[in-house]
């Protein structure tokens, strides 16, 4: 029973992190780009935008 528990907890937390991870890639897209289009593209890859713009400043 605990491991179901645990296995929910995870889920969840995964769920939230891409939320936030999409939301985070938004923001920084927008204030760098001034663009909707370029930030709803941005928000789809989420955290792999955000660790882009972390390395190389976009």
């Amino acid at each position: 029973m605990n491991g179901n528990r645990t296995y929910a907890v995870r889920v969840e937390g995964a769920k939230y992190g891409v939320g936030f991870g999409s939301a985070l890639a938004m923001t920084i897209s927008y204030s760098a780009n001034h663009s909707i289009l370029w930030a709803i593209i941005h928000g789809i890859f989420g955290w792999l935008y955000v660790i882009y713009a972390a390395l190389f400043g976009s």
